[in-house]
């Protein structure tokens, strides 16, 4: 249930003093398997301030104390997180897969890293591209993806990789983490995703963390 999720406390004293160049939308997908997607698929607030995110943050479960099958998604306002909405129909992810044997240690550390790039410009006009972001809960292993529009885009694509690698090898991460906090980052085209006729997808690009 949403209210399982997220307990926030409305304020006056908040004041929006730092906006953020698009409004967000926090979503959350919960692990009631006997009901439709969509039905599970619930709206958790919107933000459009520094301050409305971190008020927001603090108040929800991390994503590594959701159960398994649950979702994350932090989207832009108006575009849903899904793989049919126009936005995303012809689009593409850029994928993390966490260990399991690592799973509480990075999960929550990279959502975080991943989140504030995305809604804090750190991808610079490359932004305008990215749709949103994911976080899979699942026993075999977590997924963290950014999701871009359109997936022939290469320039841009290959850019949003390479600046995600940065962020995830940057030594201001936690120096208790171990190294590096990930193997490989692989794109992949929704399209290829959907229509998978076995457990793997072609990546249309890697970066790897030895590169």
């Amino acid at each position: 249930l949403l209210s399982s999720v997220i307990s926030i406390q409305k304020s006056d004293a908040l004041v929006p003093v730092h906006p953020l160049k698009h409004v967000w939308t926090y979503w959350y997908l919960n692990d009631q398997r006997d009901k439709s997607w969509e039905k599970r698929l619930k709206v958790v607030s919107n933000f459009a301030t520094v301050e409305e995110f971190w008020a927001l943050y603090v108040s929800i479960r991390p994503p590594s104390l959701l159960p398994s099958a649950c979702d994350y998604s932090v989207f832009k306002k108006g575009i849903q997180p899904m793989w049919e909405v126009p936005e995303n129909s012809k689009g593409g992810r850029w994928l993390i897969t966490i260990d399991r044997s690592r799973h509480h240690d990075l999960l929550d550390l990279i959502w975080l890293e991943v989140l504030l790039a995305v809604i804090g410009q750190q991808f610079g006009k490359y932004t305008d591209d990215i749709c949103g972001i994911v976080v899979n809960i699942r026993n075999k292993g977590s997924k963290i993806s950014i999701w871009t529009t359109d997936c022939n885009n290469d320039e841009s694509n290959c850019k949003i990789g390479e600046i995600l690698k940065q962020k995830l090898m940057s030594p201001d991460i936690d120096s208790k983490i171990q190294r590096p906090i990930f193997d490989i980052l692989r794109y992949e085209d929704h399209q290829e995703v959907q229509n998978k006729i076995s457990s793997s997808v072609k990546a249309k690009h890697i970066i790897t963390a030895a590169d």
